[in-house]
């Protein structure tokens, strides 16, 4: 029986697409709550007295415990399946938000912080465990590319959801209306809770056990593991340098007039949405996911490149960022292929929680390295570097496929 299907021999077409759009919604309530609190850093500034940098130490909280979690948390969904620990991550979320809404003091909003991240990190494993056990092979890399849809949707809908919010009421208002949604969509999803179901037992019974395998810890001393955990530290790093400091980078180098450069985020992240389905369909073929990862990122990398040390009109620049947005994403289902390709039986939720913690450590360290750039005028260096970081991910894709082949522990294909 196949290690990526234990539950059901043939998935239909319609119980696939349930199962994704389920976890798919779930995801995006994810990447809202990531970006619920900083439209609202005006409102809260003054609300609590508190500077910008204490604010983002807020966010900071939550990406450290999110991170810390979400290493954790692939071993409670081996064990206990990832239902239970969806609907717990979607209820805490819902928590903090209704917490962030009514704090009374700045510690109250790093201890809901600390709910919020905790609830943050169990997506992943949860999420990748459900598609690499539930949904057919053939259909995976769509259900991949619908995954990162949506969390850029999640990310896209967040401001546009609170800030009006916010200015027709109070920004305690926008975040308890946040809180409100995420509860609507955990009642979604218990409503539909038999797509969300996973026979525990079954799996481990038709993997093996953890003991026959070296124990549960096995799975760190695959090489290929800690090569994806690397792909996606520098896959995060730059899409920090291109969700904080990018834009402004580009702006002042070919001197964008400000609403251009605001809309150049929300062009990238829709160029990378249109991007993620064309590479659903490239993603259809596992072998050649390292062959798309590094073609696209080299074509993202030139884009930066030509970014940076070219000279050309400023309404040339949002058109760069969707090219590059759009290359981007054609990598992205891809680039979870990187992650089951390497991931042993009987581990999924494991190894998903440990290599996707890569992504909050990158976001984390991003900023200390690029903002300093940015407070010493390099602005042609962040975009350069935004380009290297790319380089590195090309060559961080087959790498991983170097390490794989050379690895004595079996991995799934």
């Amino acid at each position: 029986m196949s290690l990526s299907n234990v539950s059901a021999a043939t998935p239909t077409l319609r119980s696939d697409a349930k199962l994704i759009g389920l976890v798919g919604l779930a995801h995006a309530i994810s990447h809202f709550a990531q970006l619920v609190l900083p439209p609202l850093f005006p409102w809260l500034k003054d609300a609590f007295d508190v500077s910008y940098t204490e604010l983002g130490a807020v966010l900071t909280v939550f990406f450290v415990v999110s991170c810390v979690v979400q290493a954790a948390s692939g071993f409670v969904v081996d064990k206990l399946g990832p239902r239970p620990v969806l609907f717990t991550g979607l209820g805490l979320l819902a928590l903090a938000a209704v917490g962030y809404a009514l704090a009374q003091s700045y510690w109250m909003l790093l201890a809901c912080a600390v709910i919020a991240g905790i609830g943050n990190g169990v997506f992943h494993p949860v999420d990748y465990t459900l598609f690499n056990r539930k949904v057919a092979p053939t259909r995976l890399g769509h259900a991949y590319s619908v995954h990162g849809i949506t969390g850029s949707l999640g990310w896209a809908i967040a401001p546009a959801f609170v800030v009006p919010l916010a200015i027709a009421f109070s920004w305690r208002v926008a975040l308890a209306s946040a809180g409100a949604l995420a509860f609507v969509v955990l009642l979604i999803l218990w409503f539909n809770r038999s797509a969300l179901s996973l026979d525990v037992k079954a799996v481990h019974k038709a993997t093996g056990t953890d003991a026959a395998a070296g124990g549960e810890f096995a799975f760190l001393r695959i090489p290929a593991v800690w090569m994806c955990f690397g792909f996606f530290f520098f896959y995060a790093m730059a899409l920090s340098v291109v969700q904080t400091f990018a834009p402004a980078a580009a702006g002042h180098l070919h001197a964008v007039p400000v609403a251009l450069v605001a809309v150049c985020l929300t062009i990238y992240m829709v160029a990378s949405a249109g991007g993620m389905v064309v590479g659903g369909f490239l993603a259809s073929d596992p072998s050649r996911c390292e062959r798309v990862v590094g073609a696209a990122f080299g074509m993202a990398a030139v884009l930066a490149l030509v970014l940076a040390l070219a000279d050309f009109p400023p309404f040339v620049v949002p058109v760069m960022f969707g090219a590059m947005g759009f290359a981007s994403g054609i990598a992205g289902p891809s680039r979870d292929l990187l992650v089951k390709r390497s991931t042993p039986a009987n581990a999924t939720g494991r190894v998903y929680g440990v290599v996707y913690a890569g992504l909050d450590i990158g976001q984390a360290l991003a900023p200390l390295l690029f903002g300093r750039l940015m407070d010493h005028g390099q602005y042609m260096s962040v975009i350069v570097g935004l380009a290297v970081v790319q380089g590195v991910l090309i060559a961080s894709a087959f790498n991983v496929r170097r390490v794989r082949r050379e690895a004595l522990v079996p991995a799934s294909a």
